[in-house]
């Protein structure tokens, strides 16, 4: 199973690119999103892989970020929602756009996206709630990356941590820390797990 590329980018089209690989080309398809973050023709490129083996061929979906592939996986859980689909999904919003989406069941959002019905948008943010949360701590760097000020705790740090995982830039992130902590106070925001912390943050940004 192929899980990462690293090579020479060959061909890029509208919903994939090539990959040259010590002489052989790998057909990838990507997100919009990451289509566009590509370097030129020619560069260097590293992605990460999820391989669909089916009958008939084995499809190569690739991602720019861990985490993207994480919610790629993690669309995949939800019943009706095949690789195609959820790579539609991450087209149509980024991931931490898509985690404020299913954070507020903000369905009118979801079925304006591609292939997105109603039935299948409920679904999602029932069955995703709790993991949308999870794969921000699961995603956030070691350590922490970014630290925030020691009376945060180390609660309020791998929630900062996990937030700039999502794409949300450090102050930002800082500001919904510190809105969250101001409208709970000081015992209830002590109190909050990583989860819980991130998705209170991610009603604070949406």
């Amino acid at each position: 199973m192929i899980a990462t590329l690293s090579g020479s980018l060959l061909i890029r089209s509208q919903d994939r690119v090539v990959i040259d690989v010590g002489g052989v080309g790998y057909e990838v398809f990507l997100s919009t999103d990451s289509l566009s973050r590509l370097p030129e023709t020619g560069d260097s490129v590293f992605l990460y892989i999820y391989t669909q083996v089916r009958e008939d061929a084995i499809v190569l979906f690739g991602f720019l970020e861990e985490g993207e592939k994480e919610m790629f996986l993690i669309l995949r859980s939800v019943s009706g929602v095949g690789p195609k689909l959820a790579l539609s999904v991450l087209s149509g919003l980024r991931v931490p756009d898509l985690c404020q989406a299913i954070v507020d069941r903000d369905i009118k959002r979801l079925v304006a996206l591609p292939g997105i019905g109603k039935k299948t948008a409920e679904r999602v943010c029932v069955d995703l709630q709790e993991k949308v949360a999870h794969l921000a701590v699961s995603t956030a760097a070691p350590g922490g990356g970014m630290a925030v000020a020691s009376p945060m705790g180390s609660t309020a740090a791998d929630a900062l941590s996990a937030l700039i995982n999502l794409g949300y830039p450090d102050p930002m992130a800082q500001q919904a820390l510190s809105a969250v902590r101001k409208r709970l106070g000081e015992d209830s925001f002590g109190a909050l797990q990583v989860a819980e912390l991130i998705r209170e943050c991610l009603r604070t940004l949406a």
